[in-house]
């Protein structure tokens, strides 16, 4: 009956109508169509796939508000950028955890639960804990005292909960990680054997003579590669030619800026509000009234801070003579700057406090605060009766915050940086009643507070209907076809880009950021089709037509056979030139007289060794040749990459300069270079899809 009830109620009732409209549907129609049609519809609206784990659009978007939440908390940033950093690291959480780890256990490591006890509070700290900010006392050294507290207080407030449960996750994945290299690093074994050949190699150098034929760009009319050769090195390389989905593109952008007008009426409407502002008695509501794009800040600058606004405010604040500034001109952006206070402030101050919440905290903290003052009680025997009258540790909210800095710091505490040391205060913020006490702060330096006054020329509204109907003209001509966007872009006489293999993800058209629109649309239509007008950040008009469609996968021989068909020109014009020379010099042994007969010239190399290739310059073949040469004999023609060579090694040396511990340090880093190539490589053997692009 429950679940006759459960199928009656609302909640059930249009999954059992699809069901039971499906199951009509089979008597009519492939099934497989009816899965195919389904499994479409479903993935598109994935953001990806991770071993074989579909990521849906909703459940990523849960992550990327967790990540959110901790980057607000960790940071008070909230940004388009950071938007785009924690997309991202969202998603390499969702990697690590479908894939990464998965793949660890499988090949039997483990984290433990003692081990991440050890890891977050024992004699084996996590760097992410050891060297956290949040969990140093006012000395600057490490505290158990404080991890405990933030894991006590992750119990009952679910925002240290979140950051928490992110941070055991961070050391979680970091010990996989770690012992999931370690394998390959530790694997990475060199027998004594490989050992001395490599000392061999590096200490054994040869001088060599020889002449070089270069190889030009001229086409040789005796040499020509078939389409059954090209066929047959792309099938024994096809590996080399795999491709993600791309698009060949061209477009044209009409790019809004100021008029000279617009720019002139901009500046003398700042310089209309220089006197007001100068005298005006509360500039934060000022900069407000009047639209400035700065708004008031009440941080303490010091020298060399406001560089990051203009170098011209940085030297009016720090070598003005006035308190306000004259017009300060940055291309087409308006400055003025007035300095409201000068003080000397510290960078930081460690902080102690007691959180009083509910009915009577005022009252409550009066009264402790008269027992500090009085000197009946330290703070910190104060906060921990404090908390054993209530009953617990008040989810560590007593005691240490630790140092504060102006961007470190909690809402409303802003007056601790300029406090006086030791003596213990009342602060009312959005979170309760604190009595606060400043232990320690690093010296006060001299810092300024300024406002500073903002505006930027924009186009006006003249100016900006000026250029969409220049983009308008193009994009009317242009409709329809490809044909038509030339002609277009011939007759109206504007640069058409071109932009080859565009990736799904791109968000960035030359120097163009936030194209993502441009993007989306050359990836929904097909080959020829021109684009209606793409405006990018109000400021950008983008006219687009898809030329190329390559799909993910392996790129087709017509694709790759130009670029194939050149290398495989190149290797038997080579090889025929080396059949030339050999003919040319068959029985002469001086490489003098060689050199005249080519019409070239002898060179020289000294302290050439094989285990150098990509150090010295010369071509790879040549260095090998050299290797395996006698000494004193005229060896060639060698078919190098770019040339032929005939040479003759005039002495070899035996030296003891690169040492064992050389070569021992080379495997090791060369072993850690593979560490790095294991998670590409997981992604791509588990074939992991990225679709976020469709989607932000």
């Amino acid at each position: 009956m429950a679940v006759l009830k459960t199928l009656r109620s609302g909640k059930l009732g249009a999954v059992a109508t699809i069901l039971v409209a499906l199951g009509l549907l089979s008597f009519i129609i492939d099934p497989n169509e009816v899965i195919s049609a389904f499994n479409n519809m479903s993935s598109k609206y994935d953001v990806g796939e991770i071993n074989g784990k579909a990521i849906s659009y909703t459940d990523f978007q849960d992550d990327i508000q967790r990540f959110s939440t901790i980057n607000e908390m960790l940071t008070g940033n909230q940004g388009a950028a950071q938007q785009d950093q924690i997309r991202d690291a969202a998603w390499q959480d969702l990697v690590y955890r479908h894939l990464f780890i998965r793949n660890a256990k499988d090949a039997g490591i483990n984290v433990g639960d003692a081990e991440m006890i050890d890891l977050t509070s024992g004699d084996r700290l996590s760097p992410l804990v050891a060297n956290n900010n949040a969990f140093l006392d006012e000395n600057g050294n490490f505290s158990r005292e404080a991890v405990a507290s933030i894991a006590q207080a992750s119990k009952t407030d679910e925002n240290v909960k979140l950051y928490w449960n992110y941070l055991q996750n961070s050391i979680y994945t970091q010990q996989y990680i770690g012992k999931y290299s370690s394998l390959f690093v530790n694997s990475a074994v060199v027998n004594p054997l490989m050992l001395r050949k490599e000392i061999e190699e590096n200490n054994n150098t040869a001088d060599v003579e020889f002449v070089m034929l270069p190889v030009g760009f001229a086409p040789d009319s005796t040499v020509s590669v078939s389409d059954k050769e090209v066929k047959a090195y792309y099938d024994v390389h096809k590996k080399l030619f795999k491709q993600q989905a791309s698009r060949d593109i061209e477009y044209v952008v009409f790019e809004v800026v100021p008029s000279a007008d617009d720019i002139a009426n901009t500046r003398n409407s700042v310089a209309e509000l220089q006197g007001e502002f100068a005298e005006a008695a509360n500039v934060k509501s000022f900069l407000l009234k009047n639209g400035s794009e700065r708004a008031y800040s009440e941080y303490w600058y010091k020298a060399g801070e406001l560089n990051t606004v203009s170098s011209a405010v940085e030297d009016f604040v720090w070598n003005g003579k006035t308190a306000t500034s004259d017009i300060i001109a940055n291309g087409n952006t308006f400055y003025l700057a007035r300095v409201v206070d000068s003080k000397m402030v510290p960078d930081s101050a460690y902080v102690k406090h007691i959180l009083l919440q509910g009915t009577g905290a005022k009252v409550e903290a009066d009264s402790l605060l008269g027992v500090l003052k009085a000197g009946k009680e330290t703070f910190a025997n104060l906060a921990a009766l404090y908390s054993a009258d209530k009953g617990s540790a008040a989810d560590g909210e007593m005691g240490n915050i630790g140092w504060m800095t102006q961007n470190y710091m909690i809402p409303g505490f802003e007056s601790v940086l300029n406090a006086e040391t030791g003596k213990p205060f009342i602060l009312d913020t959005q979170y309760g009643t604190h009595i606060v006490v400043v232990s320690k702060k690093t010296a006060p330096v001299a810092k300024k507070q300024v406002a500073i006054f903002e505006k930027t020329a924009l186009a006006s509204k003249e100016t900006f209907n000026s250029y969409y109907s220049k983009a308008n003209n193009f994009q009317i001509a242009a409709a329809g076809s490809y044909e038509n966007y030339r002609k277009a872009v011939d007759t109206l006489g504007v640069y058409s880009h071109p932009v080859s293999k565009m990736l799904e993800s791109s968000n960035r058209l030359g120097s163009i950021e936030n194209t993502r629109e441009v993007t989306r649309w050359a990836f929904e239509n097909k080959a020829g089709k021109v684009s209606n007008i793409i405006t990018v950040d109000n400021n950008y008009f983008f006219i687009a037509t898809v030329k190329g469609i390559h799909k993910e996968g392996f790129a087709p021989v017509a694709d790759v056979a130009p670029s194939i068909r050149q290398e495989l020109l190149m290797e038997k014009t080579i090889a025929k030139k080396a059949e030339d020379v050999a003919a040319q010099i068959a029985g002469m042994d001086d490489l003098a007289a060689i050199a005249e007969k080519l019409g070239t010239t002898v060179s020289t190399s000294n302290d050439v060794a094989f285990s150098s290739v990509s150090g010295t310059g010369l071509d790879p073949k040549f260095i090998g040749a050299v290797a395996a040469a006698p000494e004193g004999k005229i060896c060639g023609p060698v078919a190098g990459s770019v040339g032929v060579f005939v040479f003759k090694v005039t002495g070899r040396e035996t030296g003891a300069f690169y040492t064992e511990d050389d070569a021992k340090t080379r495997d090791a880093q060369l072993a850690q270079y593979m560490t790095q190539m294991i998670l590409p490589v997981m992604m791509d053997d588990a074939e992991v899809k990225d679709n976020r692009a469709r989607f932000y």
